[in-house]
């Protein structure tokens, strides 16, 4: 049944990305470079789906999306006045963590620091991949030092350490980067990812706060979140998994890849794996955030009621709904939507500075 008033799938089930309306077309003609502006293909798996056949589909999807990226970014010129190194630092479970830093190459003073958490569900993608790196770079370049978590992942090729490996550490890089301070001339520290990174950004600052080191931390900058693990079965108050379902995205897959983070479920409405599940007693005092969603995605709607939550909590909060974009299009597409792009890189600049 088409009802033309209701947005996206809610309207018409058999609407695609490439048919709504509210779309972007520099958006729509990227993803049909590689085949993901239209009907998705079947994910072939759900919640129910056994953990060893999820792994599997981890390693295929992984090297899938990393493909995708590689060929969104091919070609660009090289972002100037960056350099970057490779640390690595000792977790808190006796492990190997590799932290990417990326620095400007002109430092006078002390300047912000982004943590920057990379996507991918907590189970799979790398900080090494090309989209993580570019982002780092562009961030850096606006006057920050940036520093990618390598962390252990559920799934994919870094795995399979499901919760809290990955969470541990980024809690651990976190801890590095406040003790490093003062060598890597850091005047304030951001937590900031994307997706499975923004669910690791927003779990980082309630892990602050447990552990007490929350003054480690000064702000939040969590985009397009995946916090809510409702996926296999998705909540009426969570409109927008119905709306934009397929697009980019598949919400069964989301329900799939959340078994591999936690697979026992024993942590279903654990606010450190799944930050919607926080109280407001998890929230208070935790220190400023801001929290980016974009228009077409199924996360959308988890993002916002966070954002609603924090704001009943008190803590100081922004929400950003960037239109026309799919799940994370705000940081993919540099070359096809650059004012898109930079004005995500220069919010995130612009809210470091305010801290």
């Amino acid at each position: 049944m088409i009802m033309p008033n209701l947005p996206g799938r809610l309207g018409n089930p058999n609407s695609l990305l490439n048919t709504d309306p509210r779309a972007d077309p520099r958006m729509v003609a990227a993803l049909a470079a590689v085949s993901l502006d239209g009907a998705p293909k079947p994910a072939g798996v759900d919640a129910s789906t056994p953990i060893a056949a999820m792994l599997e589909f981890c390693r295929v999807a992984e090297s899938s999306y990393e493909q995708v990226f590689d060929t969104i970014f091919a070609g660009l010129a090289p972002v100037e006045g960056v350099t970057s190194r490779i640390e690595i630092i000792k977790g808190a479970d006796g492990n190997d963590i590799p932290l990417y830093i990326h620095v400007p190459d002109s430092i006078d003073r002390p300047m912000p620091a982004v943590l920057h958490i990379h996507g991918g569900g907590m189970v799979i993608l790398q900080a090494s991949g090309a989209a993580y790196v570019r982002w780092r770079d562009e961030l850096a370049a606006t006057g920050m030092v940036v520093v990618g978590v390598e962390f252990r992942n559920g799934g994919g090729s870094l795995g399979e350490y499901p919760f809290p490996a990955g969470l541990n550490d980024c809690a651990s890089a976190l801890h590095w980067l406040a003790e490093n301070k003062e060598d890597l001339r850091v005047s304030s520290i951001v937590a900031s990812g994307e997706s499975g990174g923004g669910n690791l950004s927003l779990a980082t600052a309630i892990k602050a706060k447990r552990d007490g080191t929350l003054d480690q931390i000064d702000g939040i900058y969590a985009q397009c979140p995946y916090i809510s693990n409702l996926w296999a079965d998705p909540s009426p108050q969570l409109a927008s998994l119905v709306e934009n379902d397929g697009y980019f995205l598949n919400v069964s897959e989301m329900g799939a890849l959340a078994n591999v983070y936690d697979p026992d479920g024993h942590n279903a409405v654990n606010p450190l794996a799944w930050p919607y599940h926080a109280s407001r007693s998890d929230l208070e005092g935790l220190p400023p955030h801001v929290i980016s969603v974009n228009e077409l995605d199924p996360l959308r709607d988890e993002g916002l009621i966070y954002c609603q939550k924090l704001l009943a909590a008190g803590v100081p909060t922004v929400g950003r709904t960037v239109n026309g974009t799919c799940h994370a299009g705000d940081c993919m597409f540099r070359e096809e939507m650059p004012e898109v792009y930079l004005a995500t890189v220069r919010d995130i600049k612009n809210f470091a500075d305010s801290l």
